[in-house]
């Protein structure tokens, strides 16, 4: 009884591990798209998503009333890399939440975006990714923006 004890325990301690480095594998996945935005590196930016990635953001209309914009990436690229290098921006995610399950993994990670040092709006991304052999891809991004209740 003993034995089965201990392989249990020992079996238990690696099925932890192993979540945990996937776990980590996912944020250095995110981590490295951020290295890319923020130096404005597209060919970063793309080693970390999947040739069909999908980017929306839950946006407001003039009105007020919120829809769900689609981007296309390579617009998305042409505008990250078009920043003037004078402008200092910087999305500061403040946590990670992540989930996987085999070869998929969600994050939520709640965030803070500033220009030139100064607070322009908060929210939180959903990142889905799939496990393409060795690597994480990201293969959908959404966002919220707001700039209330960002405590």
């Amino acid at each position: 009884m003993k034995h089965v004890l201990n392989l249990f325990f020992v079996t238990i301690c690696f099925a932890a591990s192993a979540q945990e480095s996937g776990e980590a594998s996912v944020q250095r996945t995110i981590e490295t798209f951020f290295d890319g935005f923020h130096n404005q590196d597209s060919t970063i930016i793309k080693k970390t998503v999947s040739h069909t990635v999908i980017l929306q953001t839950i946006a407001k209309n003039k009105e007020g009333k919120k829809y769900v914009r689609k981007d296309k990436f390579p617009d998305f690229l042409k505008s990250i890399v078009g920043i003037p290098k004078t402008t200092k921006f910087e999305e500061k995610i403040k946590s990670y939440h992540i989930q996987i399950d085999g070869a998929m993994a969600h994050a939520w990670t709640p965030y803070e975006f500033w220009i030139n040092g100064e607070f322009h709006h908060c929210g939180v991304n959903s990142f889905q990714l799939f496990r393409d052999g060795d690597h994480w891809k990201i293969i959908y991004l959404i966002d919220t923006r707001r700039k209330e209740g960002c405590d």
